[in-house]
């Protein structure tokens, strides 16, 4: 039912936006990973709602509860479940859509495949469902610290509507990213983007725009050929989040713009390793990391429900008119960082264990 990614590491969210609550579980974490409820907690305060006035107002804590999996500060190797129960559901603020599709929103589509929906802020397709993904990316994270030393996810705001940030991209830290509401590191970009969120709030609408990742530390070779190439499951995993239109990793589109002559990387020996003198391919080649850093883009569109009154038809099929209420982001990019991150951690740890598997030795040999 399209609930679960990864392959060896795997995931299975659960819950919808109204319902009891949201969660995860884990299977296939390795045993011995020091991990709590703080560490999670952590990752889960960078994307609950209501932590800036530029963010949905809706009160939650999204106090995170380990059910399984990890006995005294360690995982155990077997499944592990974390659980986040809703506090601040209002189900009244919902009624009209309960009878009218909300444009650009899942609830007609929902509809369509499935014949009922939990039309209470969106149900399973509202971005509540991505408490689970950053629970689990949150132990990712922990996996792939044990297996690279120097391993390190850096996502920030890179650009909101027309407001394009200046950005180092290698020597970006999350901390950078971390010291604004905006989550963009460039200061004066960020001023200029908390006063259109603002304005856009005030007027009732909403304005999208991008979130830039990248990820240092990762070795040469993690990756599948062919189907599962390690640039094809980044681009599913950002791509199935909520209002994700766009995915552009490396020199993305703007190679369509350049000669071979121009694009290529050439290949040096650096410090006793191969290395690229340029990063045109964002740290994968073939669909395997080649050792430098990975980086990426991922484009959002402006949030679906707003204020303003809009053409719409009812489940009736009836022609009418919606104006939407309920507590909604005017710009979701600042809460959708650590959910990037998370996202780009699940499917590195999935690549590494699989890595891992590859190498160990034959029982043969």
């Amino acid at each position: 039912m399209g609930n679960t990614f990864g392959q060896l590491f795997r995931v299975t969210t659960f819950g919808e936006s109204h319902g009891g609550g949201i969660g995860v579980v884990i299977d296939g974490c390795p045993p011995k990973i020091d991990i709590s409820e703080a560490d999670i907690q952590r990752e889960l305060d960078r994307r609950r709602p209501g932590q800036s006035k530029i963010t949905t107002q809706r009160k939650e804590e999204d106090r995170c509860e380990i059910v399984s999996g990890i006995f005294e500060g360690r995982t155990l190797g077997t499944p592990i479940a974390v659980l986040v129960r809703n506090k601040d559901a209002r189900r009244e603020d919902y009624m009209e859509i309960a009878k009218k599709f909300r444009p650009s929103h899942a609830d007609f589509s929902y509809e369509a495949k499935y014949g009922i929906r939990n039309w209470q802020g969106g149900g399973r397709a509202s971005a509540r469902e991505t408490i689970g993904r950053v629970a689990a990316g949150a132990v990712a994270k922990k996996v792939l610290s044990v297996l690279y030393l120097n391993f390190e996810i850096v996502a920030y705001v890179a650009q909101i509507h027309e407001i394009i940030a200046k950005v180092n991209r290698s020597s970006v830290k999350v901390q950078d990213a971390e010291k604004n509401a905006v989550r963009c590191p460039d200061i004066a970009a960020a001023q200029r983007m908390e006063s259109l969120i603002g304005q856009i709030r005030n007027e009732g609408d909403s304005v999208g725009g991008v979130v830039e990742c990248v990820v240092r530390g990762v070795p040469a070779g993690l990756g599948e050929p062919v189907f599962d190439k390690l640039e094809a499951d980044l681009a599913k995993a950002m791509l199935s989040l909520p209002a994700t239109k766009g995915f552009e990793i490396g020199s993305g589109f703007a190679a369509t713009h350049m000669r071979g002559s121009e694009h290529n990387d050439p290949f040096e020996i650096r410090r006793g390793k191969i290395r690229t003198v340029t990063n045109n391919s964002g740290g994968v080649q073939g669909g395997i990391s080649n050792g430098e850093e990975i980086y990426f883009r991922v484009a959002f569109k402006p949030t679906a429900t707003i204020a303003h009154e809009q053409k719409t038809v009812s489940t009736s099929r009836e022609q009418t008119k919606l104006s939407a209420r309920g507590r909604h982001d005017p710009c979701v990019l600042p809460r959708a960082v650590p959910i990037v991150e998370a996202m780009t951690a699940l499917v590195l740890c999935d690549h590494a264990l699989r890595q891992q598997a590859i190498a160990l030795p034959s029982a043969a040999g």
